[in-house]
């Protein structure tokens, strides 16, 4: 799990007023500066996807992102808190936000982008509903369970995407439910020690003990070979995920599929470095680099094509 910023709501839009039209040029446009640039410094893997889309959905995608990563940070700041309401200023805001009385950046883009591409509030109350459930679930007993977990944090996430992108077939959002899940996979293989450290194993129980691993060697950051037949087993349940998920591509348009694509190597790059070499969750966070990434846009853009 990355790094928490320690950001407050954002401050009100300078030109927030009633008897301007809040969908103007300059208040959009200052709406999305300010988005824009928050995803660019935070979303180091998503961002390499997010520059294959045409402006207006790349700005939406900007206000999804940027949403969902202050709901996220509000819980990862929260020090082993477990009071929901921490996550009460960012329902109201999105009380105010359906209700058209926007009053900072954020949720003026989003205002708007939820309106242009018809996303329906319940997604986005569900992603909020999936980040409370780290204020009270450590632990998650079932592949089920996890997998209901990431349909909120995550497929959630991916319907609203689907949804800017523009499909032609309802099947789109099932493939953009499992894209979801692989994604959340893949993120929580990665960052399992850091998970560890908040008290939060995301790893099923019941495949720890069908593999023979314990929680102390997540914690001790122990390689042995019960550690790497569970790696091996989730990375393989990932692939599964992400073949499955990918076929979203099939259903939205070719710069939408490159941004897809892009994204889900992304991912699916870090996932075989950690199958080649189990034990590095257990040393350190994985990151590719710019060379590996823009490899890996390349190859997205072609198949997209």
């Amino acid at each position: 799990m990355r790094r928490p910023i320690e950001r407050a709501i954002p401050p009100p839009a300078s030109h927030a007023t009633e008897a301007e039209d809040r969908w103007s040029s300059a208040r959009l446009d200052e709406s999305a500066r300010y988005c824009r640039e928050l995803t660019r410094q935070e979303a180091k893997n998503f961002y390499w996807g997010f520059i294959a889309l045409p402006k207006p959905q790349r700005t939406a995608i900007y206000a999804l992102y940027s949403f969902a990563r202050e709901v996220d940070d509000a819980v990862d700041l929260a020090n082993g808190t477990t009071d929901f309401g921490m996550l009460k200023p960012h329902r109201d805001r999105l009380d105010r936000c359906v209700a058209g009385d926007v009053n900072d950046p954020i949720m003026h883009l989003l205002s708007y982008a939820m309106e242009q591409y018809q996303i329906p509030r319940e997604e986005v109350e569900a992603l909020i509903d999936g980040v409370a459930m780290d204020l009270t679930v450590k632990r998650y007993e079932t592949w089920d369970d996890f997998r209901n977990y990431s349909r909120l944090v995550a497929s959630a996430v991916g319907r609203m995407c689907v949804r800017v992108f523009g499909y032609s077939n309802d099947v789109a959002l099932e493939y953009a439910d499992e894209l979801g899940v692989a994604m959340q996979l893949a993120n929580m293989l990665r960052d399992v020690r850091e998970d560890y450290s908040r008290d939060r194993v995301y790893l099923p129980a019941e495949d720890l003990r069908r593999h023979g691993v314990s929680e102390q060697t997540i914690a001790a950051g122990i390689d042995c070979p019960e550690w790497e037949h569970l790696v091996h087993f989730e990375v393989e349940r990932a692939r599964e995920c992400f073949a499955r998920g990918s076929l979203v591509t099939r259903y939205i348009p070719r710069r939408a599929s490159a941004c897809v694509l892009t994204m889900a190597g992304i991912y699916q790059a870090i996932l075989e470095v950690i199958d080649n070499d189990p034990a590095i969750p257990l040393r350190e966070r994985i990151s590719l680099s710019s060379k590996q990434k823009l490899t890996v846009m390349a190859r997205s853009w072609a198949r997209a094509i």
